[in-house]
């Protein structure tokens, strides 16, 4: 493992030395770098690996025939993707790519999970840590359908702007997603997101700049 991540990955939480030491000596780890933009994984795909971010962040997206995209979920330091399918053996629905200069540790499932693996210290908390990492994931994902579910941009903006607010404990904050990645996040028209924003600013009830949010009168 070349460096670890300035969030604590949740995967490895409990585990000491040796047993990260153990799981190396199995070749169930690796690294890789990625550039910004890069398709890390793409739909179609059989995977058996376990992607946690080291250091960077990565967006999970869903694309069609015609171009359409959708960011599903942003994936940042110390946070898995693709354990769901790596598990399941199910070919990936979605594409996942960096959406910045990252770092990616892999976690190959085949020989974590083989019989002789069973009895080692690593792993109940390896199984622990993945079943809390998948609920999370599950409240990630009704998130953000509470979020497309208002019709009107306006909503959808004023619930997605509320809940990082929330999450960030003050009415200042700011966003992991660019104009255009916040429009896909929405399944908005960048057009139509921008031109609300515009209107909210406008209207009062927000202040922003690129990514940095504030929310005016609220109590």
């Amino acid at each position: 493992m070349e460096k670890t991540a300035s969030t604590p990955i949740q995967l490895f939480r409990g585990m000491t030395a040796d047993e990260l030491a153990a799981l190396r000596a199995a070749h169930c780890i690796r690294v890789q770098r990625y550039d910004k933009n890069a398709l890390i994984y793409h739909a179609g795909r059989v995977v058996h690996e376990i992607g946690i971010v080291q250091s960077g962040s990565v967006n999970v997206e869903s694309n069609d025939l015609w171009g359409n995209k959708s960011i599903l979920s942003h994936v940042e330091a110390g946070q898995a993707f693709a354990e769901t399918y790596a598990l399941c053996g199910e070919p990936l629905m979605v594409d996942v790519a960096a959406a910045e200069p990252c770092e990616i540790l892999w976690l190959d499932l085949v020989p974590m999970l083989q019989q002789q693996n069973t009895a080692a210290s690593w792993h109940p908390k390896f199984l622990h840590n993945l079943l809390l990492l998948s609920m999370q994931k599950n409240l990630a994902l009704s998130q953000r359908i509470r979020c497309t579910t208002p019709k009107s941009a306006r909503g959808r903006l004023l619930t997605y702007l509320s809940a990082q607010a929330v999450r960030a404990g003050s009415t200042h904050f700011s966003i992991p997603f660019d104009r255009q990645q916040l429009a896909d996040y929405l399944n908005l028209d960048r057009s139509a997101l921008s031109k609300e924003l515009g209107k909210m600013r406008d209207d009062g009830l927000i202040r922003c700049r690129k990514n940095e949010f504030e929310l005016c009168g609220t109590e």
